[in-house]
């Protein structure tokens, strides 16, 4: 039932990987403003030695890894769309019914 869940939800729409993507973004700007508070709390001596690097590293590196498979998916995702040839709208009713003479 999940795989079936799944499936409705990324068949039809990009969304998820919009999420993806905007976690990246914030993820990143979150690691800026952790990047502040370690270099403070560096500076003033409450943290043990290789904290700060640490800290660091692990929120902008997670960051970037979300914020580039969320590019990733953009496109494929873009790619996938095209593929299945939908049309871009439906026609509800034919206004005429002209048959093609002979």
């Amino acid at each position: 039932m999940l795989a079936l869940a799944f499936d409705g939800i990324s068949s039809f729409s990009t969304r998820p990987i919009d999420l993806i993507l905007t976690a990246g973004f914030v993820i990143v700007f979150l690691s800026f403003l952790a990047f502040i508070y370690a270099l403070v709390s560096y500076f003033t001596g409450n943290v043990e030695p290789g904290w700060t690097s640490i800290i660091i590293s692990i929120w902008f590196l997670g960051g970037m890894q979300l914020l580039a498979i969320g590019l990733v998916g953009k496109y494929v995702g873009k790619t996938y769309i095209e593929v299945k040839h939908r049309p871009r709208y439906n026609i509800e009713k034919v206004l005429t019914d002209e048959s093609p003479e002979n």
